[in-house]
């Protein structure tokens, strides 16, 4: 369906953190080898802040395989509160039953990372959205960074989180941990050029060949409605891709992309960008209004149709390009799950209603 009108073997703009999609802009690409030396090096402990849709925990996933069999490693994404709750997590990120008391699971992580120490791997522990974490398991962490020999660290610490923790970290309460920070690591929005690269880069990483899917244009609307974020742009393009399918193109103009803001209110995503959705749409040729959002409407709700005609009705094609995708199956699509049938309902819906209404 979708993936066989583009040329495409999965999926580009999907919304799990897969290391493999990663685009190592230069701001990710440093933020990754800091990332890297700062473990090698025995820094301790390190920071890495991003505001939301960065792609932050996709970097992370990165690191640790970058890291390999040199290190035994634990994620935590959402720990339990409190210090005991924070050791009872990280034990059984571990594999370690938690029901122990709290003395003898400090035992058992000690003699776990000797161990690590003997065998000469580094014990690295990541923290992932630990904007989350609640004063006592932040003080909690703080001590875990006492784990060490005169020579070496025990255990190597990354807090990472968006700008919140940086406000948390920043509080007067916070000194002794803020102190024990020895690399604070950022991510910064991608640029109009970056974004071009972004985009390129997810559909050959899919499996994509041919010449440009978005229009020069297009990735100009999707930088400045994206702001640069690449969970932003992962939804334009996203639904761009499904909106130019229902339509049987496959080129995605700037009109593709100013119909998926229009649709989803994407101009909402920063306040800065508040006004570039209508900048956008200024820039199209003097028409009645009345009559461009009827025909607009109508336009889109017969493609959405049709796209859902062809998602729930599998072997059967509707509507004016009725046979151009024959023989094409829902299940040879439908590894990314039930999320995009969802979206795409959840769409055609909208726009009927403004249909009827």
């Amino acid at each position: 369906m979708l993936l066989d009108h583009y040329g495409l073997r999965e999926q580009p703009f999907g919304v799990t953190p897969n290391p493999r999609y990663l685009y190592l802009s230069p701001s990710h690409r440093e933020a990754l080898a800091s990332l890297v030396y700062g473990i090698e090096s025995g820094r301790g402990f390190l920071a890495l802040i991003a505001a939301p849709g960065m792609g932050k925990t996709t970097l992370l996933f990165q690191f640790l395989e970058r890291l390999g069999s040199r290190a035994r490693t634990v994620f935590l994404f959402q720990a339990q509160s409190g210090a005991r709750g924070f050791l009872r997590s990280m034990m059984a990120d571990l594999g370690i039953s938690a029901e122990e008391d709290g003395v003898a699971l400090q035992t058992r992580l000690n003699q776990i990372l000797l161990q690590e120490l003997q065998a000469g791997r580094k014990f690295v522990l990541v923290v992932d959205e630990a904007q989350n974490l609640d004063d006592a398991s932040l003080e909690f962490v703080r001590m875990l960074s006492n784990f060490e020999t005169p020579r070496d660290k025990l255990i190597h610490i990354v807090l990472a989180g968006q700008t919140e923790l940086a406000q948390k970290l920043a509080r007067p309460s916070m000194i002794q941990l803020r102190q024990r920070i020895s690399m604070l690591i950022r991510l910064h929005p991608l640029g109009p050029a970056e974004i071009a690269e972004y985009i390129d880069h997810r559909l050959r990483v899919a499996g994509y060949s041919g010449s440009a899917v978005f229009s020069a244009a297009a990735v100009s609307a999707i930088a400045s409605l994206s702001g640069g974020i690449p969970r932003n742009i992962n939804n334009i393009c996203f639904n761009a891709l499904s909106l130019g399918y229902a339509g049987g193109q496959r080129k995605i103009e700037s009109a593709i992309v100013r119909e998926v803001a229009a649709d989803l209110d994407l101009s909402t995503f920063s306040m800065e960008n508040a006004g570039v959705l209508s900048s956008l749409q200024a820039a199209e040729p003097a028409e009645d209004t009345g009559v461009r959002r009827s025909r607009n409407d109508s336009t889109r709700a017969e493609g959405w149709a049709v796209l859902l005609d062809r998602i729930l009705s599998p072997g059967r094609e509707s509507g004016p390009r009725a046979g151009a995708a024959s023989g094409l199956g829902v299940k040879e699509s439908w590894g990314q799950g039930s999320r995009w049938k969802e979206t795409v309902e959840s769409l055609a819906g909208r726009l009927r209603d403004r249909m009827v209404h």
